[in-house]
């Protein structure tokens, strides 16, 4: 048998990072994940398969963190997951958050350049670049119009990928994933807010849920299943860009039926409207035209959306019961 193959994480205690080191895992890799030293580093979602990975300090912010763990542990991938992720914090925080998940990416694929140009590069891209959508579904062909800091950040990432690709011959790959989710997604974002909003309730735990704009619609699958296209994506002759979404879009209505009805409540006597969280400019209808990771990857989504909602509203009364001694 071969040497086994490496591969690097950055963001690996995210949402996705956490998914993708458990699937490489699966797949025989060994998986470095970088993690920032700072005070309040989360390992909760990798806590089950931490003695399974090599953990190593790095930091977007500090180029020569890259280049040594480039160095050290020569991976044959590199999957690039780290950013500041929440779009209402890029609002607050607009210069961080152009810092991290626009010149981050160019760090990180300097990085590689430097020290080993043939390894593989996957770029977390987002369909937060398209913003104010110019067509729907929206493909790998699509405008990009994004609607605030992070997308901004998210177009500069995408494009500097595309540019180290043309430019040096790199394998570097940008996926454009549409939002993704499950029982691993931070609290502070719209779905897990509703299904722990939800659970809570259900367990008398609180009595209302304050949400922002109900008729947002949005493209929502399983990072579980989006993980394993990002994988894909690098074990192709080419590389390219690909559009990552289940092609159905649900607003935050829908979510709330969803979630509430799933527990026996009425989601009416319940959520609130409450325009504090109203974002700046909002986005309308994003809706994913994955047909090009169908044919070319052979991917598709597993998970439905009602599926994706009982599963996280399932994982968070286990939580709330749990913490609660209930």
């Amino acid at each position: 048998m071969g040497k086994k193959k490496k591969a690097l994480i950055t963001g690996v205690t995210g949402q996705d990072g956490s998914y993708l080191a458990e699937f490489l895992l699966q797949q025989g890799y060994e998986v470095i994940g970088m993690v920032r030293r700072t005070s309040t580093v989360n390992f909760q979602r990798i806590q089950h398969i931490q003695d399974k990975l090599t953990l190593a300090q790095g930091d977007l912010l500090d180029q020569s963190s890259l280049v040594d763990i480039v160095r050290e542990h020569r991976p044959q991938e590199v999957y690039n997951l780290a950013a500041q992720s929440f779009v209402p914090t890029s609002w607050k925080q607009p210069v961080l958050t152009g810092e991290f998940t626009a010149l981050g990416v160019t760090r990180v694929l300097e990085a590689i350049r430097m020290v080993d140009p043939t390894i593989r590069f996957y770029q977390a891209s987002s369909s937060e670049i398209f913003g104010k959508v110019r067509e729907v579904p929206q493909n790998e062909k699509t405008p990009f119009y994004p609607r605030s800091p992070y997308g901004v950040a998210k177009v500069y990432g995408h494009w500097i990928t595309v540019n180290y690709r043309e430019s040096y011959d790199m394998f570097a790959c940008s996926g454009i994933l549409f939002n993704h989710e499950s029982p691993r997604r931070g609290l502070e974002f719209v779905t897990r807010k509703v299904t722990y909003g939800a659970a809570k309730i259900k367990l008398s735990l609180a009595n209302e849920l304050q949400l922002g704009n109900l008729d947002a619609q949005r493209d929502w699958g399983f990072a579980g299943d989006y993980v394993k296209a990002m994988w894909l994506m690098l074990q192709q002759n080419q590389p390219d860009d690909y559009v990552v979404a289940t092609g159905k879009t649900h607003s935050v209505r829908n979510l709330c039926e969803e979630a509430f009805s799933y527990l026996g409540l009425d989601w009416q006597d319940h959520v609130v409207v409450d325009p504090v969280f109203i974002r700046p400019a909002d986005i309308d209808q994003l809706v994913g035209d994955a047909t090009k990771a169908r044919w070319v990857l052979g991917w598709q989504p597993s998970v439905s959306f009602p599926e994706l909602i009982r599963m996280m509203v399932d994982a968070d009364i286990a939580l709330l019961r749990r913490e609660n001694s209930l």
